[in-house]
């Protein structure tokens, strides 16, 4: 019987690194995807790495994101921009197995199980190579037996890289 072999693709800051794509500029200053500040509302919901740097939270209210970075960029989310960009990461997913699972709109769990490629962690560099080369974005993509670890693994090593969960390892890495 083989062994289960499940990625777990989490694409980094995604709003944030599609509007860096959409706007160059903003990758030269702290910039946020974030709710409307005239009317009071409204969290982080992405940060860029020179916002991340200044200690920008996602999730954290505007108001103390401004308080932290005086000089941030808000931009405003364009969800079907976002979306365009969720498809065409899809797309290339299903170049690898047609077993993909998404787990919000910038995430995907894919299941390699049977497939031909057996080399998970190949696979996985592979997908981060093309994300990078082909749509701009960077991915960290966690390689297990299930998709806890592998979720586990997406978080661990960010932005783009690529962490192995084993059945000979977890212990180590997880714990």
């Amino acid at each position: 019987m083989e062994l289960r072999r499940i990625l777990h693709v989490d694409q980094n800051a995604f709003y944030a690194s599609v509007e860096m794509l959409a706007r160059p500029s903003l990758k030269t200053v702290p910039c946020a995807v974030a709710g409307d500040p005239v009317n009071r509302h409204g969290i982080v919901l992405a940060k860029n790495p020179l916002a991340k740097k200044a200690g920008v939270q996602t999730g954290e209210v505007i108001w103390q994101a401004k308080q932290k970075c005086p000089g941030l960029i808000l931009v405003p989310p364009d969800y079907p921009r976002y979306l365009y960009y969720s498809r065409l990461a899809r797309s290339l997913y299903l170049e690898y197995t047609d077993r993909v699972e998404a787990f919000g709109i910038d995430e995907c769990w894919l299941h390699l199980t049977g497939c031909p490629d057996r080399d998970s962690f190949q696979t996985a560099e592979k997908i981060r190579g093309r994300m990078k080369k082909e749509l701009g974005l960077t991915v960290s993509v966690g390689v297990s037996w299930n998709k806890i670890y592998a979720k586990l693994g997406s978080d661990i090593k960010k932005p783009d890289a690529t962490t192995v969960i084993s059945r000979s390892n977890y212990q180590e890495v997880v714990y």
